[in-house]
């Protein structure tokens, strides 16, 4: 099983969110730490991964070496990728 971290950029945009929204990005998170990569989507041209939470995209690098998934950033799906 994989550990998750989160940078303290993920971790502001998250105190910054509805509950609802908070508990349902976290519960697929969670819901990745098995199998991280039947969940998530390869960025074209970068190492990182994204993961789809309704209208929130979460970029993830999983390092598989050391078993861990870092959440860099969590975002709305408009204003994301710029």
């Amino acid at each position: 099983m994989f550990d998750i971290s989160f940078t303290s950029e993920s971790k502001k945009f998250l105190k910054k969110l509805h509950k609802t929204d908070k508990t349902r990005i976290i519960s697929t998170i969670e819901r990745c730490r098995i199998r991280p990569y039947s969940h998530v989507k390869k960025l074209v041209s970068s190492k990182y991964f994204r993961l789809r939470v309704g209208d929130y995209r979460v970029i993830l690098n999983i390092i598989d070496n050391k078993l861990i998934i870092i959440v860099i950033e969590i975002g709305h799906r408009k204003n994301i990728y710029k």
